[in-house]
């Protein structure tokens, strides 16, 4: 009976749970299966040992979190000290880019006023210079007087920033405009500070001294130019004077400077300026107004041949009288002329006597000044009249034979103070004075 009583429950099956969910009409139902439960409780089981696990864990090492933060509080602070570094480093750029910016404008002021001084200079130099070409100065191996080239290093001034000898002020600034900048942001790698290998104040030292020097050069070539101008004033003034002298000549500065001193003044007041430039000007401009007095003197003096390649009939001094066939004086010089040729006087000056005069015929008389006068005889017709003011081109009669004469021929006289000289002495002279005179 017992055996057959286990065997029954033995062989029992056992009944399944069954869930129920009710909701409002609806009853639904779900069977649990033993494999559903035994997975939920897996889960749970796991899910708890974990939870166990990480909070033993950090419990245990609460240290970490402290770590953590730790780094994340070194991480901070070293981008605020990134962004700091960064930040003085565009301080220090943007104070460089101001300070070369400072350098380059003080430098083009400099520029500026050099190029100021060149461009006051023009003028001047043009003056000077044309009158020294008009004076016949020239170079010592003969060339004419340099005007171009020293004129050409004033420049042509169109605006306050127009072109040094042709592209100064423009060709600096093409080099500024030209290259990196002036300093490159540094690298995220380093916070040290880079500086740059080549800055606009770098640069522009390097330009402006170089267009510092090339004006220094100019300048410096302008004042040799100058200073050579001087000397040769100087010397055709006193070659002029020396040939002045020997005629006995007053000199023209004497006069001048009475002149010059009579019925001025005013207050005193210092010059403009007492560079070394202006003042090898004002000696260049003194040794022009001298050369051109006693130039102008001389050029008013019968200096000059007044029939070249003519040959000449009779030399000044004694000889036979063709007339009376005895020794008498002959205050000129006889030149052979054709009938009819013009006749023009060797220096300018006002005619004092014009018409037939005994032996001479008819003759012309010019006061050259200075007490000197030339005459002119022997004229088949004169074309002046006294008080006339002639050039050396002016023609003032035609060559004959009329008064004491043999044959058409020029009889040339030349007297100072009222007497008679060789007019050989003022020719020899004035091929002396060729290359001072015109």
């Amino acid at each position: 009976m017992n055996s057959g009583h286990q065997h029954r429950i033995f062989g029992r099956r056992a009944q399944e749970h069954i869930l129920i969910l009710a909701s409002g009409d609806k009853v639904r139902h779900m069977t649990v299966r033993p494999w559903m439960a035994a997975l939920a409780f897996c889960f749970v089981g796991v899910f708890s040992i974990g939870y166990l696990l990480a909070t033993s864990y950090l419990v245990l090492r609460d240290d970490l979190i402290g770590a953590t933060m730790a780094r994340q509080a070194r991480m901070q602070h070293d981008y605020e000290d990134r962004i700091a570094a960064l930040r003085a480093q565009v301080d220090r750029i943007t104070s460089r880019q101001l300070l070369d910016q400072q350098v380059v404008e003080d430098k083009v002021d400099k520029l500026m006023a050099q190029q100021m001084a060149l461009t006051s200079r023009h003028g001047k130099l043009d003056n000077l210079l044309d009158r020294a070409e008009s004076s016949g100065l020239t170079e010592k191996d003969g060339a004419p007087t340099p005007s171009s080239p020293v004129q050409s290093y004033a420049p042509d001034v169109k605006d306050k920033r127009a072109s040094l000898s042709g592209s100064g002020i423009e060709a600096i600034e093409k080099q500024l405009a030209s290259g990196a900048p002036a300093d490159a942001t540094p690298d995220n790698s380093t916070l040290a500070y880079v500086p740059a290998a080549d800055t606009v104040g770098d640069r522009a030292d390097r330009i402006f001294s170089k267009v510092t020097l090339s004006l220094k050069d100019v300048e410096q070539d302008q004042r040799s130019r100058v200073e050579q101008l001087t000397s040769d004033a100087g010397n055709a003034a006193n070659a002029i004077e020396t040939v002045l002298i020997r005629f006995k000549i007053p000199m023209p500065e004497t006069a001048a400077r009475k002149d010059d001193d009579d019925a001025v003044g005013g207050p005193y007041v210092e010059p403009e300026s007492n560079d070394g430039f202006n003042n090898s000007l004002a000696a260049l401009d003194g040794a022009l107004t001298r050369l051109e007095a006693v130039r102008s003197t001389a050029e008013s003096l019968p200096f000059r041949n007044p029939a070249i390649g003519k040959d000449v009939t009779s030399p000044f001094g004694n000889r036979r009288d063709p007339f009376l066939g005895r020794l008498a004086l002959h205050s000129g010089i006889d030149f052979r002329f054709s009938p009819g040729e013009r006749i023009r006087p060797t220096a300018p000056g006002k005619v004092i006597s014009a018409g037939w005069t005994g032996g001479y015929g008819n003759m012309v008389e010019i006061d050259h000044g200075n007490g000197i006068s030339t005459r002119y005889g022997h004229m088949s017709e004169v074309l002046v009249k006294v008080g006339d003011t002639v050039d050396r081109d002016d023609v003032i009669g035609l060559a004959g034979s009329t008064g004491r004469s043999t044959g058409t021929h020029l009889h040339y006289e030349v007297r100072q103070d009222g007497h008679a000289v060789d007019p050989v002495y003022f020719m020899n002279a004035g091929l002396k004075l060729a290359t001072y005179i015109k």
